[in-house]
């Protein structure tokens, strides 16, 4: 019994430390007119305190669905607030009017696939989710 804990626990360990070495990339349209964005920036637009872009191109942030690792490590890294916090601050945002939160569209290839056929779309993926089909402009490491 005490064998099959030990390994439980080594395998846990395994796992938790490569999801938080796991790299993000905050990724847009092929088109956008820039190549790279701040954290502050990022962080504005996802926290709804920008609407656009550098250059005044609209901004539309979509998140992955809650619970998936790349969402919890944006969260934390960019937007500075964990789950919990998160859901709260768009709570108040919508019960005041002042806001909507960014939509969950799903995971990585869903992300992807939306920000790729749309140029006013921002989100984020996995690193290893990369192709030419977006441009990664700020990356979590």
């Amino acid at each position: 019994m005490k064998k099959i804990i030990t390994s439980f626990a080594a395998t846990l360990a395994l796992c938790v430390s490569a999801i938080s070495w796991a790299e993000v990339a905050v990724i847009v349209h092929p088109s956008a007119g820039f190549d790279s964005l701040t954290e502050d920036d990022v962080s504005r637009i996802f926290l709804g305190k920008s609407k656009s872009f550098p250059g005044g191109a609209q901004a539309v942030p979509v998140n992955q669905n809650e619970g998936s690792a790349a969402r919890d490590k944006f969260n934390e890294s960019v937007c500075k607030k964990n789950a919990s916090q998160y859901k709260a601050y768009w709570s108040q945002l919508v019960f005041t009017g002042k806001g909507t939160p960014p939509k969950d569209a799903g995971d990585d290839g869903a992300v992807k696939a939306l920000v790729a056929a749309n140029p006013n779309m921002i989100g984020y993926v996995d690193s290893s989710a990369v192709d030419a089909s977006v441009k990664v402009v700020f990356k979590v490491p």
